[in-house]
């Protein structure tokens, strides 16, 4: 077994850690105050650089011995801190882990503080409290005040005692962090999922490129366009902030004659359907063009290109708890708005010229703005993007795992899923824009709504209220549904069975006739195994019984809304949401991999969005049907697995 070096760091940047660690270390002022490290289970050392000292020379090549390996948590910014300090050669990637990245995988929430709390350590191995206001004193700037002296940032000479304190919670840290390895570690990461973290580091390293003038103009647009729109508010209203929520509570309430107690999107939304005075329904009319958040996502872009023009750490790997999918970080291209102008070129020429009154006279200013959002990621010069992405992956998975027939053969023939639910449910020939083409909606709902077990709220919660369908009706569309689909509703049941009779009985439960998925008992936990070997963790399950007065599979994770370690439940519906979310996660990562590593052409990843690739071309080299046929390949895990994608190549980003 190799010998394991845990290391932690603190720092100091002028640039804020919140646009990415590329950006923090690009600051000219970057640089290390102090470097923790252990070997092993050996005493923790503090390197004090802000002292003179220096890292000793035989740790020093201990960064860059493959015999020894690396850890810390969120090596990320261990990583790229050392690098920017002592070159790249110094510190190869391929020689860490991340210990993070080990939490995530134990469906533990990111969070040295958290996790050390969750695992039940004792107080003097939970991340110190005081930490966070050490790190606010010296590693940030600070305000110019008469008491400090006029100066923008703390040293340990201004507060020495502060700063020997600092040192113990940087050593302490490390032994948190080894802390929470040694009682994770028998859950390690495939080297395959290992694999994928580094093609996530390279990825991220990567970054995009983003047009700057276009950026630049977008906001300087947005601020003169929202200038004039105040001024227009002014003049309606006679107020002398309409912004004011109270003020215009105010002014709406009399001018409509009724108390108005809610502003929000939804309440504005539903004053303009209803009839009501034309400068009332221009006022809120400007009102949510003000309240249009989507330019933010270009101050965002601003604030975290970096010098070589490109913004960088978009990505966070294992973002999703048990699922692993990736989460968005930074700019977060995630929730990029939607671009559905037929003049998309046109539109984004008006900003890059930057002329507000022209583009004030040719087009709706907020609207366009945020249909160009995307537009702003760029390929540089002599590249092109190459954007493919993968077409309806999660329904072409259930369809695999459950062994549907009608679902895969309407794969493998090209049909529209559509449709040909709906005929399935209708029992009926359904044609987009033909024959029976009315129906086509409701099995786009039903497809959209119902794989995981979802009923009529589910429908709802995708539109299904808004056309004009009762609760009988939309119950109707559930039934015909399940009825079309009845291996979908089995594998709901049978895999809550097994998962129930893993967590009694502690035994595998092998599911083979679902693509050899299995139920493992591990430690406290239950294991989803995947047809990758992947094992997604359920913690401290146990089976309780639920409202309904049978038996549920209750286990621990991180509640989103109140931001605590909880009870959760589960059941056979979500648990097939997570494995299906889980497979076609993995062939996201197959397909980059194989990517990456084509040989006839170079393929940069420089973003993925949801199930999308965006590829940086080098312009003569590769082509999206090439990159369509480098994704869409099989590996031995998911053979059989009909997988298609679709996209487009182009100068800059959009949604094709």
């Amino acid at each position: 077994m190799s010998t394991v070096m845990c290391v932690d760091i603190e720092t100091y940047s002028s640039n804020h850690i919140k646009y990415g660690v590329h950006k923090y270390v690009d600051a000219d002022d970057f640089e290390i105050l102090l470097f923790a490290y252990c070997f092993d289970d050996g005493p923790v050392t503090v390197v004090d650089f802000t002292a003179g000292e220096q890292i000793p020379p035989d740790v020093f090549n201990a960064l860059r011995d493959p015999k020894i390996l690396k850890t810390a948590y969120n090596a990320n910014f261990e990583i790229t801190c050392l690098k920017a300090a002592f070159g790249a050669d110094a510190v190869p990637d391929d020689q860490w882990e991340c210990d993070s990245v080990l939490a995530l995988y134990n469906s533990l929430p990111a969070g040295l503080g958290v996790d050390a709390k969750i695992l039940g350590f004792p107080e003097d191995k939970q991340k110190d409290t005081r930490g966070k206001a050490l790190i606010k004193y010296f590693c940030v700037p600070c305000s110019p005040t008469k008491s400090n002296g006029g100066r923008t940032r703390n040293r340990p000479g201004d507060a020495p005692d502060k700063w020997e304190i600092f040192k113990e919670y940087n050593a302490q840290d490390v032994v948190t962090e080894r802390a929470i390895r040694n009682a994770l570690i028998s859950n390690r990461p495939s080297p395959e999922e290992h694999e994928m973290w580094l093609i996530d580091r390279w990825i991220n390293n990567n970054g995009i490129a983003i047009d700057m003038t276009l950026v630049d103009n977008a906001i300087r647009m947005n601020e003169e366009h929202g200038e004039v729109l105040m001024e227009e508010a002014r003049q309606l209203t006679g107020l002398d902030n309409p912004n004011s929520p109270l003020q215009l509570k105010k002014w709406l309430g009399t001018m409509l004659g009724e108390e108005i107690t809610c502003l929000d999107k939804a309440a504005i939304a539903d004053l303009l359907s209803r009839e009501i005075p034309e400068p009332v329904r221009r006022l809120l009319t400007i009102r949510q063009s003000l309240g249009n958040t989507s330019v933010k996502k270009y101050q965002a872009m601003k604030e975290s290109v970096c010098s070589d023009g490109r913004i960088h750490d978009l990505f966070q790997f294992y973002g999703a708890q048990r699922t692993g999918r990736f989460a968005g970080r930074n700019v977060q291209l995630q929730n990029l708005p939607r671009n559905y102008m037929s003049d998309l070129d046109d539109a984004r020429n008006c900003v890059i010229d930057g002329d507000t009154e022209m583009m004030e006279m040719l087009y709706n200013v907020p609207d366009t703005l945020k249909q160009l959002v995307r537009t702003a990621l760029v390929a540089p010069d002599g590249t092109r993007f190459v954007v493919a992405d993968f077409s309806a992956i999660e329904a072409r998975v259930i369809a695999w795992v459950a062994q549907e027939k009608w679902r895969q053969d309407a794969f493998a023939n090209g049909e529209d899923i559509y449709c040909a639910s709906a005929s399935q449910m209708f029992h009926c020939k359904v044609v987009k824009h033909g024959e029976n083409g009315e129906l086509r909606q409701k099995g786009k709902i039903a497809e959209l709504a119902l794989g995981y077990g979802g009923g009529i709220a589910a429908l709802k919660n995708f539109g299904a209220d808004k056309m004009g369908l009762s609760d009988p009706e939309l119950e109707d569309i559930v039934q015909k549904w399940r009825a079309a689909s009845p291996r979908i509703p089995k594998l709901w049941h049978e895999l809550e069975n097994a998962a129930l009779e893993c967590i009694r009985t502690k035994r595998t439960i092998h599911l083979p006739q679902y693509r050899n998925i299995a139920l493992e008992w591990f430690e406290d936990s239950l294991m989803l195994v995947l047809p990758t070997g992947r094992k997604l963790r359920y913690k401290d399950a146990t089976i309780a019984s639920n409202k309904f007065d049978k038996p549920a599979i209750i286990f621990k994770s991180m509640n989103q809304q109140a931001k605590k370690w909880a009870k959760t439940e589960t059941w056979g519906g979500k648990l097939t949401e997570n494995l299906i979310q889980a497979i076609a996660r993995d062939c996201l990562c197959a397909a980059m991999k194989r990517l990456k590593e084509c040989k006839h052409a170079s393929y940069k990843i420089c973003a993925h969005i949801h199930d999308e690739v965006v590829l940086e071309v080098p312009k003569g080299e590769g082509s999206l049907e090439d990159a369509v046929a480098i994704m869409t390949q099989n590996e031995p895990w998911n053979e059989g697995l009909l997988m298609n994608a679709d996209g487009f190549e182009n100068n800059y980003y959009m949604k094709d």
